[in-house]
């Protein structure tokens, strides 16, 4: 579920107290809390247990007795002094760095050492193929769902005039950080930090947006929280606007999955055709729900034809839906509902019971009102900044 202990932090070896506030502050950029072995023995403080160990030039002398690990880098006043490198050989440091110059590569480094080599995040996003398809709605179903099974959810509204997710889910009183908070971030987000920062809605992590005015998020903003998200593993889902801008493809970009959801009818289809062809171009997997209609429609499996788009299934008309929401409950809510039933059969098949299992093959549903297996492909790279640091060999 949703919360968990929490992760180990690094831990920090050094008497210098400037250095020591330059590094926590460091580590609360990378969103975690660090052990400080300062004036006490380093093994005792977590010299074996500790995910990364980052000691002071001034505190080398301390190490000669705790024995070889991995995962120590060496902060020194001039990384290129010869002096400093021969401590860093001493103790069996990876790098050497100096800051402020350093200061990028070692959030990352804290970061990665923190969060360790979790398997990114599924990521499935929701477009809607018209205006009023019901996207958001199974966005908040699907999520609630994966959350209910027990799989890490983080939920991210993208669209900054869909209303909010956080009112859909009847959360919107609930305290955590909404979009506007993450406007200006760049480079790396710690995952950890993110979730724990977001409203905790039925057991799942929602990024949505305030009641101000619509804030721009810059592209770099929405790559930041994107792959934030993605780190922390298990499932992503993601609610998509149909009108694409910068921000937008860059959310595409870590999609594994993109659902196209079209209601079973000839304008709708027609309508979704302008919608499909900038989101196939961006995305690496986009595949067709069908939203039963209540009256005469078109047969199932004609919105994917005309769309030449793969078939996911059918989410069946449910007309006790509206009552529903109006009542509070959210979407995915009650297992027997045929919403629920449709996301509980697309995980299934789609994670195979295992959080964040990505590469699960199978073929598409084509003529079943059943979710088809899919094919996502979860992993996308990660950039990172450089400095000036040296690596140790």
């Amino acid at each position: 579920m949703d919360r968990g202990p929490q992760e180990p932090g690094p831990l920090i070896v050094t008497e210098d107290e400037n250095l020591l506030d330059d590094l926590l502050r460091l580590c609360a950029a990378a969103g975690t809390l660090p052990a400080v072995a300062h004036g006490g023995s380093a093994r005792a403080a977590g010299w074996e247990s500790a995910p990364l160990v980052i000691v002071g030039e001034d505190c080398v002398h301390r190490l000669r007795d705790t024995g070889r690990r991995a995962g120590v880098v060496l902060i020194g006043r001039d990384a290129q002094d010869a002096r400093v490198l021969m401590q860093a050989v001493e103790i069996g440091a990876e790098r050497v760095l100096g800051l402020p110059d350093g200061e990028s590569w070692l959030v990352d480094r804290i970061a990665d050492a923190v969060e360790g080599d979790r398997r990114p995040a599924l990521t499935v996003g929701v477009l809607g193929g018209r205006g009023g398809a019901g996207a958001s709605t199974l966005a908040c179903a699907l999520a609630v769902t994966a959350a209910r099974q027990g799989h890490r959810t983080i939920l991210i509204d993208a669209d900054p005039l869909g209303g909010g997710l956080d009112v859909l889910l009847g959360g919107e009183r609930e305290k955590g950080l909404r979009w506007p908070a993450f406007a200006e971030s760049r480079g790396r987000v710690g995952g950890g930090a993110l979730a724990e920062s977001l409203p905790q809605l039925h057991s799942l992590r929602v990024l949505s947006w305030d009641r101000g005015d619509s804030v721009t998020i810059p592209p770099p903003a929405m790559r930041a929280v994107m792959s934030a998200a993605r780190r922390r593993g298990g499932v992503v889902v993601v609610d998509l606007p149909r009108h694409l801008d910068e921000a937008v493809s860059e959310a595409l970009a870590q999609i594994d999955v993109g659902l196209l959801l079209v209601p079973a009818e000839l304008r709708a289809t027609v309508a979704a055709r302008r919608v499909a062809a900038p989101a196939r171009a961006a995305l690496r997997d986009l595949r067709v729900v069908v939203g039963e209609t209540p009256g005469p429609g078109l047969p199932e499996a004609e919105p994917a034809r005309l769309l030449s788009l793969p078939l996911v299934g059918t989410v069946p008309w449910d007309p006790h839906l509206a009552d529903s929401l109006a009542r509070g409950a959210p979407p995915g809510a009650h297992a027997r509902e045929p919403l629920a039933r449709f996301c509980t059969e697309f995980w299934g098949r789609v994670l195979g019971g295992a959080e964040g299992a990505a590469g699960t093959s199978g073929t598409p549903g084509t003529g079943s009102s059943r979710p088809g297996g899919l094919a996502g492909t979860a992993g996308a790279a990660q950039s990172r900044s450089e400095d000036g640091g040296e690596a140790v060999s």
